[in-house]
């Protein structure tokens, strides 16, 4: 089990047991590293001792660094399996997709003729304009590390994918990951709502049975 003291107290939390934790994303336990000396596991599963193939991924600084940070293909794989399946259910996102598609609001809504999710944080005008306008388009789930502005979307390394919307924001498409999301970058490491955090975490308890 890793201690605390190794790690100021502003980078870890420690639960009751000893178990530490990220300070910026509690969900987040920290575990020595035992294939590799000075270098520590991320992973949102408590079980001790972790395992490697179902981390987040590893880093040699805590909290972990773009610099710092290796990710884990097969946990990428996975969370993007998740949110395939779930992202169209997040309330936020539903709340998003109903919101920006009306005509009284600036939209975080990429027009059909011309998606392209990774253009930056730029403002709403260059992602559909204000409102929906009836057409429809694609709605952006962004990693909370670092929300984008109201009427603007995210960076395309904090945007996780798509979704497709109607005229009226009604999400009728699947989820396309985005292609250029990092799960750690200077803003932080991955952020999920706790509806999808949820799904990933349940997602990983069933791989960990199969192993």
């Amino acid at each position: 089990m890793l201690a605390t003291r190794l790690f100021p107290a502003r980078q870890l939390r420690s639960l009751s047991r000893g178990l530490s934790t990220l300070s910026s994303n509690p969900s987040i336990k920290v575990f020595p590293n035992r294939q590799a000396p000075n270098s520590h596991l991320l992973t949102y599963l408590d079980t001790t001792p972790p395992n490697p193939s179902l981390a987040i991924g590893t880093t040699t600084a805590v909290p972990p660094t773009p610099n710092s940070f290796q990710g884990n293909p097969r946990f990428l794989s996975i969370l993007n399996e998740v949110l395939a399946k779930h992202a169209a259910e997040d309330p936020g996102l539903k709340s998003q997709a109903q919101a920006f598609a009306s005509p009284g609001g600036f939209s975080f809504i990429q027009s059909r003729s011309g998606r392209n999710p990774g253009t930056g944080a730029g403002g709403a005008s260059a992602e559909g304009g204000a409102g929906g306008a009836g057409v429809g388009g694609w709605v952006h789930l962004s990693d909370a590390r670092n929300p984008p502005d109201f009427g603007r979307i995210a960076w395309p390394e904090d945007i996780l994918g798509s979704v497709e919307v109607d005229g009226k924001g009604e999400i009728i498409g699947n989820f396309q990951a985005s292609g250029t999301y990092r799960i750690v970058t200077n803003e932080g490491i991955l952020g999920l709502s706790p509806f999808l955090q949820e799904k990933v975490i349940a997602r990983l308890r069933q791989e960990e049975k199969k192993a």
